[in-house]
């Protein structure tokens, strides 16, 4: 069994730096190079400083590098499944940022060629790493709350992206609402039945001129009988605000926002604290660490990963079905996605 492994981290935009960094300070994980279609000097040294001198822009020169036993891919999700692919059939494990695609198709071959191989593949849903996110999870789990009834997300982020972004990111409920998708089933622990949406443009006229919606409100039907509501805002001006709450026969478990300090100062005006984080590197910080740990000890001790392939699929599919409800104006079974052939 090896005592480290040597990775390759394909794409350098925020992302894979993130990872890069948080892999640099980890003795189970060695980079050994980064490959980024735009690298130059200024990558260069920055990786320079995380004690990585092989930068490439071509990507195969890491795919094709018969010493990297694993690749982080943070590319474009276009590039997500033809890289997924090759490194498969390199025999490397994947780390991949979600989603796995736009197209439940292209998902499903990729995962195939995942379980040809025989490898590893973890997809970047960091919220499952995240420490309150986790302690809900283990206390539904427990049974402390009893038998779910309702599971409650709001997920908001504190500003909208760019139009550029918009027109590449899949659309609100594939880029942004995915998160919740999974974070919806990992609550609950069950399976979703059907997905109703309603959807709104109330921030950025450009985001609708775009074809996308920047409001949403989801609900759920879960297998055990259980509901969901998941609201979605590009712009909440008070910070990034993440919270969740899962109501049962047997109590109620809540996680609130994260605070930089836990201060309130009280006077004869009012009450006041700092707002909550603004970004969600920064709310996310230890997540990301956490969501590679588990990655790197997957593979060194062939373990199951935490966030697996069929995982990825099942969000996306969620996701499908919410712009399906949306365009249709009706809820959406899950089974109707399967009998279109979306998985």
């Amino acid at each position: 069994m090896k005592s480290s492994l040597k990775i390759g981290v394909i794409g350098a935009g925020r992302i894979g730096k993130v990872h890069a960094e948080n892999l640099s300070r980890m003795p189970e994980a060695e980079i050994k190079a980064i490959a980024d279609l735009y690298a130059d000097d200024q990558l260069r040294e920055w990786a320079g400083r995380l004690g990585v001198s092989e930068v490439v822009q071509d990507c195969r020169q890491v795919l094709n590098d018969a010493e990297i036993d694993a690749v982080f891919i943070c590319s474009s999700t276009d590039t997500h499944v033809p890289f997924i692919i090759e490194a498969a059939r390199a025999g490397k494990h994947i780390f991949c940022e979600k989603p796995i695609s736009f197209q439940a198709g292209l998902t499903g071959k990729a995962l195939d060629e995942v379980r040809r191989a025989g490898v590893k593949l973890q997809v970047g849903f960091n919220r499952r790493f995240d420490h309150n996110f986790r302690r809900v999870r283990e206390l539904v789990s427990e049974g402390k709350v009893g038998t779910p009834h309702l599971i409650k997300i709001t997920s908001r982020d504190p500003s909208p992206p760019s139009p550029e972004y918009i027109k590449v990111s899949g659309g609100l409920f594939l880029d942004m609402a995915i998160h919740d998708f999974d974070m919806a089933r990992y609550l609950s622990g069950s399976e979703v039945e059907e997905v109703s949406a309603q959807g709104a443009v109330l921030i950025d006229p450009a985001i609708g001129e775009l074809g996308d919606i920047d409001t949403a409100v989801i609900t759920l039907k879960f297998a055990s009988g259980a509901l969901g509501v998941i609201d979605n805002s590009r712009q909440a001006v008070f910070g990034y605000d993440q919270r969740v709450e899962v109501f049962g026969s047997a109590g109620l478990v809540q996680a609130d926002n994260d605070f930089p300090n836990n201060v309130l100062l009280s006077t004869s005006q009012g009450i006041y604290r700092d707002k909550q984080k603004l970004f969600f590197m920064d709310r996310y910080d230890e997540s990301y660490r956490r969501e590679a740990e588990s990655f790197i000890e997957s593979v060194l001790y062939d373990r199951p990963v935490a966030v697996d392939g069929s995982d990825a699929q099942k969000a996306e599919l969620i996701a499908h079905a919410a712009r399906k409800s949306l365009e249709l104006g009706r809820p959406v079974k899950m089974s109707e996605m399967h009998a279109l052939g979306a998985v």
